[in-house]
């Protein structure tokens, strides 16, 4: 009778211990994969630019300090570019000749302001302009602890609320990357183009997916809003846990930093498949000048002190990282 019942539940007894190590990989796999600290600096707004609007003055040639405003305008609703002689010649024909010059002026001013470049206002507004949302991802070995250290001064000193905070933090941030090439081991990009009305959604898309990666973010500078997570009590080594040992042994394998920017215009940035391409992106975003730049965030893993991020993390989490 005990060995027909031990022949019966053996098969179930086996089931349960597949199950529980199918669930133990699985959820062991979700904890390592969300065990790393994260920082992050960010800000920035998606208005649309905008301008008053006032009648132009355009002013006649030949000095005299006098103007007239573009038909239909004020006055007679035509510019009075000469001396109003052969008046007896007869009303309609002066009025075709009139006619003839407001177009040619016009005509003319146009010229000069696109052969001169105009001003941003005069030649590139539009209400809904194409916007570009560019991310840069870089993977460096854990020897690179001095970036960690850059990125920690850079949230805690930056102005992310005026156009030359984001700009400076974008320089700094790009600058410590492009210092540490020899660490570099993976790396990524793209550039998404959008009008603006639908660029502050993909923008939220990739920051809200690497946020995610984050088990908590320990280190923030949003829109001036400075704010750090109270450090964790560390167990001290040989305290029977195996931790202490852990955190000297293992301090980690690699620190991923993530560059996201919204830039007005098209910004294209290379395929990044070697060094050099990253290095070539990573200039591209220290060079945004402040009138393009909508918004930034830059985002690093781990920021805790002594926290990992294993090579099993970075295959999990940044799959479509590239070797360089």
């Amino acid at each position: 009778m005990r060995n027909k019942l031990l022949s019966v539940m053996k098969p179930l007894i086996k089931s349960l211990f597949v199950f529980g190590l199918i669930a133990a990989l699985a959820f062991g796999h979700v904890d390592s994969a969300l065990a790393a600290s994260g920082g992050r600096i960010g800000g920035g707004s998606f208005r649309a630019p905008s301008r008053g609007y006032s009648t132009p003055r355009t002013y006649a040639p030949g000095g005299g300090g006098g103007y007239y405003a573009p038909y239909p305008g004020g006055g007679f609703g035509f510019p009075f570019l000469f001396p109003f002689f052969g008046i007896g010649g007869g009303f309609g024909g002066l009025f075709t000749i009139l006619i003839f010059f407001a177009i040619a002026n016009f005509m003319l001013q146009a010229f000069r302001r696109a052969s001169s470049g105009g001003s941003v206002e005069e030649l590139e507004y539009d209400s809904n302009p194409t916007v570009s949302v560019t991310r840069v991802q870089v993977g460096l070995l854990a020897e690179a602890r001095g970036l960690q250290a850059e990125l920690n001064r850079i949230a805690e000193l930056a102005d992310t609320n005026s156009p030359e905070g984001r700009v400076q933090v974008l320089q700094e941030a790009s600058l410590a990357l492009l210092r540490h090439p020899e660490y570099w081991v993976y790396a990524g990009g793209n550039t998404q183009q959008s009008r603006l009305t639908g660029a502050e959604a993909e923008f939220n898309r990739l920051s809200l997916a690497e946020r995610s990666k984050f088990s908590e973010e320990t280190l923030s500078n949003v829109n001036n809003q400075l704010k750090a997570a109270t450090p964790k009590a560390e167990l001290p080594a040989g305290d029977g846990s195996g931790n202490g040992d852990l955190a000297v042994k293992d301090p980690g394998e690699y620190i991923v930093a993530t560059l996201i920017a919204a830039t007005l215009g098209k910004l294209q940035i290379p395929a990044i498949n070697s060094t050099d391409d990253l290095r070539q992106a990573l200039r591209q975003f220290g060079s945004i000048p402040s009138d393009k730049l909508l918004a930034i965030e830059v985002l690093w893993t781990p920021q805790a002190e002594g926290d990992t991020l294993s090579s099993d993390d970075v295959l999990a989490e940044y799959a479509d990282l590239k070797l360089v």
